[in-house]
């Protein structure tokens, strides 16, 4: 294990950052907020992404959470709350779609390691990885319409990962599915021991690297040509709105004062 040097990284108060030879691991890095998400989060990811990309001796990454309780809870509510105007809103929206994009659009192939509790952006971003590891005690949900909102990337993408009614559940019921039902459904690709999780994502890492890598470049790219990117638009414009109502700020607030909400429709 080589650590990733402040010369080959930017920095990235978010992550921990490994080299294991040609495989990158980064670590998100809240384990005692559950490893959720600050706005800051999104484009840091986009940067390192770039960097190791742009490097020329990773030819993998593997993306996990620190700990063993969650990859990640999703966004941060308190970040959420602090928004101020549509502006501030829709900018916020986009960064993280730009961030799932980039993952999908990035040249390595990026493996997720689910290491427990993967929720609102944390199921996001198991979504827009390449190949999906997860623990047995991890679990997979989008509840965001419990505080007034909805995953902007999660209903754009699920769909095709794990089918249209099973997403439908997820996002409007909040249902959580085991990394059990994930793998059943397509979600997760291997089910292993927490112990063995990262050091079997990085044996994939390793198996990857070994091949040619313009080859997995290629093959990458031409398999997500598949994935229809036309409604991201929609997907920023629609979640922004939902930022502005008066569920969301309700949601919000009912989350941070530990209380059931009150929602209103408006």
């Amino acid at each position: 294990m080589e650590p990733v040097t402040e010369a080959a990284l930017p920095a990235a108060d978010h992550f921990q950052a490994e080299r294991h030879g040609p495989v990158a691991l980064l670590r998100i890095d809240r384990p005692d907020k559950a490893n959720a998400l600050t706005a800051a989060f999104w484009p840091q990811l986009r940067t390192l992404l770039d960097a190791l990309a742009a490097g020329g001796a990773v030819r993998a990454v593997v993306l996990t959470g620190a700990g063993d309780r969650a990859f990640s809870a999703g966004g941060d509510i308190g970040a959420f709350a602090g928004l101020d105007g549509a502006v501030a809103r829709r900018r916020f929206v986009d960064d993280c779609l730009r961030t799932f994009t980039a993952i999908e659009e990035c040249r390595l192939p990026v493996i997720a390691a689910v290491n427990g509790l993967a929720l609102g952006g944390g199921c996001e971003l198991a979504l827009a990885c390449d190949i999906v590891l997860a623990a047995e005690h991890a679990s997979f949900g989008l509840p965001e319409a419990s505080v007034g909102l909805v995953p902007g990337f999660g209903v754009l993408r699920a769909p095709a990962v794990l089918g249209r009614h099973e997403t439908k559940l997820m996002v409007l019921a909040g249902e959580r599915i085991s990394a059990r039902r994930a793998y059943e459904l397509g979600l997760v690709q291997q089910v292993v021991p927490g112990a063995d999780l990262v050091p079997a994502a990085l044996r994939l890492g390793q198996r990857i690297a070994a091949r040619a890598p313009l080859a997995v470049e290629v093959a990458k790219r031409i398999v997500n040509r598949g994935v229809d990117r036309g409604e991201a638009g929609y997907g920023v414009e629609a979640v922004a709105m939902l930022y502005g109502t008066r569920d969301a700020d309700e949601g919000t607030a009912a989350f941070a004062e530990r209380r059931e909400p009150r929602f209103e429709g408006r």
